[in-house]
């Protein structure tokens, strides 16, 4: 079955990311790193991004372009991971392990087909 994980940031996640030494930086993204091998390895991990800043955003609405989010939005999408689970526990044991979801917010939402939700 497939989930996707999304995974929101915030200013005060941003401050503290900018914050960072090069060396916790570095650590931080070697932590990705090794959990996308990890779920390459078990065949789990369809495929994951980190998403540009919020103030790259374009958005449509009524066929109309516009810049960036709404500003009264608090957080942000940061990125996402689709999977490919045996099972929803699964899918929330893997978005566990992302930094995010111990200080913000991620989000395990199951994939719909084009029929419905795969259940």
């Amino acid at each position: 079955m497939k989930y996707v994980v999304l995974i929101y940031g915030n200013p005060e996640s941003r401050t503290a990311w900018e914050g960072m030494s090069d060396e916790q930086r570095a650590a931080g993204l070697a932590y990705y790193q090794q959990l996308n091998d990890d779920l390459d390895a078990s065949g789990e991990r369809i495929v994951s991004e980190r998403l540009a800043f919020p103030e790259l955003t374009k958005r449509i609405t009524g066929g109309i372009t516009t810049d960036g989010p709404f500003a009264e939005a608090k957080e942000f999408l940061a990125g996402f991971y689709l999977l490919d689970c045996e099972s929803e526990a699964r899918a929330l044991e893997i978005a566990r392990r992302i930094p995010e979801a111990s200080f913000g917010k991620v989000e395990v939402r199951p994939v719909m087909g084009l029929h419905g939700p795969e259940l």
